[in-house]
């Protein structure tokens, strides 16, 4: 029959294979720091912050090379530096009698005639190495702190929320401009101090309140990361099993936190370069005659009418510095938080 014909027909066709999809690109395991990093190579927001800081940090390590390249100053025939002074490149009243040219990139400083290029470029150190070291040591203290008052809890958790909250109730600002001559009263013990033994004295110091002051968000965020990630699962068999403490928390708790550990570190940075400008604009930072952004644009504020381009380098490098690494920090927080779109 034609219908029977068919059906054993169709029956002995065989279904069509099914092919499955080929994937070029399968990653299975990655870390949520690959992840980052993944993000991050995407964002070019960052891409570009990256390359700004980056310039900055360049011109920190290589001022001397940079400041070399202006050649000598026919005047004195020596090299341009940060401190010398040079009174022939200013009229009586102190105002530069030379503007940008091949042996000052920037003009001379009015009054003391000072090359201020060089200033510019000497004048990132402080502020990179401030904010960075400043950033690196309060981080290992607030994750050192934090990790314990979350884990141990008890009197320990206690004793360090009290410490927390005791330094958070208190004036930064004021409590810092009165820190500073007193320090450095007491490291000269009546003795008269050069100009240059002051200034490291006074970078030192900065360093070390910004640090003592600079832990405590940090320590709370880790305490209440480490407080929920305590009672999971593989915290929990880890000490069950016997895993000694230093090691579930450096094993098993820590690498959990190096995302909020990086961005907190992040945010760090800038708001460091900046508490130090700060500082040096109102007097209680750095002193002559190490070059400062800071330093800079407080001497230059009275002459901006006069001569603007002794303000507007320093101004707009230490602008373009904090707002790369905030825009940084920015993009790590985004890249390392799942729920972002960015």
């Amino acid at each position: 029959m034609p219908g029977a014909a068919f059906e054993i027909e169709a029956e002995a066709t065989p279904p069509p294979a099914v092919v499955a999809p080929e994937h070029k690109d399968v990653r299975t395991g990655r870390s949520p720091g690959q992840v980052a990093w993944d993000r991050l190579k995407k964002d070019k927001v960052a891409i570009v912050c990256a390359v700004i800081i980056l310039f900055f940090i360049l011109v920190a390590i290589f001022a001397p090379l940079l400041t070399a390249l202006q050649g000598t100053d026919p005047t004195t025939g020596l090299p341009a530096s940060p401190d010398r002074t040079n009174t022939d490149l200013v009229d009586i009243d102190g105002n530069p009698l030379v503007g940008m040219s091949p042996h000052h990139w920037l003009g001379v400083e009015p009054r003391l005639g000072r090359d201020l290029f060089a200033r510019w470029a000497y004048g990132a150190r402080p502020s990179l190495i401030i904010g960075f070291v400043a950033a690196a040591a309060s981080t290992i203290i607030g994750v050192t702190l934090g990790l314990l008052g979350g884990y141990v809890g008890g009197a320990v958790d206690r004793v360090i929320s009290w410490v927390v909250d005791f330094f958070l109730s208190l004036p930064l600002l004021l409590l810092v401009l009165a820190i500073v001559p007193i320090v450095q009263l007491r490291i000269a013990g009546g003795n008269d101090l050069t100009a240059e033994e002051l200034s490291t004295i006074r970078f030192w110091v900065i360093i070390a309140v910004l640090v003592a002051f600079g832990w405590m968000g940090l320590a709370r965020l880790v305490r209440g990361e480490v407080k929920s990630l305590r009672e999971r699962e593989f915290v929990q068999a880890a000490r069950a099993i016997g895993v000694p403490t230093h090691q579930v928390l450096f094993k098993e708790v820590l690498p959990n936190l190096v995302g909020p550990i990086i961005v907190s570190a992040s945010i760090a940075v800038p708001a460091y370069i900046t508490f130090e400008a700060t500082l040096s604009y109102l007097g209680a930072g750095l002193v002559e005659p190490t070059a400062s952004w800071g330093r800079t644009i407080s001497d230059a504020q009275n002459s901006f009418a006069i001569y603007p381009l002794w303000l507007w380098p320093s101004v707009i490098a230490l602008s373009a510095l904090v707002l790369a690494l905030s825009l940084l920090g920015d993009s790590i927080r985004d890249a390392f938080d799942p729920t972002s779109r960015r």
